[in-house]
C-alpha cells in the first residue's frame, strides 16, 4: 500500500511517499539517492546493506520502510558528515577492506557495537562481526581497526 512514510535520515527529518512494503535498502538506494548502503545476498546474510535504526544496527534489505516511521535511521553517509568518524579514521588507517563492497555494512556494524559496548572484548568483537561477510579477507584488519577505534589498540577513542 503506498502511503507517505516519515523518519529522520542523516539527521534530517525525511518522507518519501512510496509502497511501504518497500524494502528500507531501494528507498534509501533508488529513492533518496544515498548509494553507500549496498546490495548484497538480499536475504540478510552478509551485512553489505547495514543501516543505523535508533542506534541498532539493521539490515536494510529485510526492512520494510513502514518499520521505520517515526525513527532515526543512519547510513553510511551519515556517519561522516562532519569529516570521518574515528571507525572510519581506523578502518583507513588499517587498510581494513580491499574492495570496499562490505565496508560500509561493517562500519556501521562495528559503530553499533561501539555506541552498546564502548571497550568490547576481542571475542566481543568477533560475535558481534561475525555475520557481516568480506569476501577479500580483511577480517583480521577489521577487527584491529575496531579495537583501535575503541581506545583499546593504538589509536583514539570513540
Amino acid at each position: 500500500m503506498e502511503r507517505i512514510i516519515s523518519f529522520t535520515l542523516n539527521g534530517k527529518p525525511t518522507s518519501v511517499k512510496v509502497d511501504d512494503e518497500r524494502m528500507l535498502l531501494w528507498v534509501l538506494r533508488s529513492d533518496l539517492g544515498l548509494t553507500g548502503t549496498k546490495f548484497g545476498c538480499g536475504e540478510a546474510l552478509c551485512g553489505a546493506c547495514t543501516v543505523i535504526v535508533n542506534r541498532q544496527a539493521v539490515r536494510s534489505c529485510s526492512t520494510p520502510v513502514k518499520d521505520v516511521a517515526g525513527k532515526q535511521v543512519m547510513t553510511i553517509e551519515g556517519l561522516g558528515q562532519n569529516g570521518l568518524h574515528a571507525i572510519q579514521q581506523a578502518f583507513l588507517e588499517h587498510h581494513a577492506f580491499q574492495c570496499g563492497y562490505c565496508t560500509p555494512g561493517m562500519i556501521l556494524t562495528a559503530y553499533a557495537l561501539l555506541l552498546k559496548t564502548p571497550k568490547p572484548t576481542h571475542d566481543e568483537i568477533i560475535h558481534h562481526m561475525d555475520d557481516n561477510l568480506c569476501r577479500c579477507g580483511a577480517h583480521v584488519r577489521i577487527v584491529d581497526a575496531i579495537q583501535d577505534a575503541a581506545g583499546i589498540g593504538k589509536g583514539g577513542a570513540l
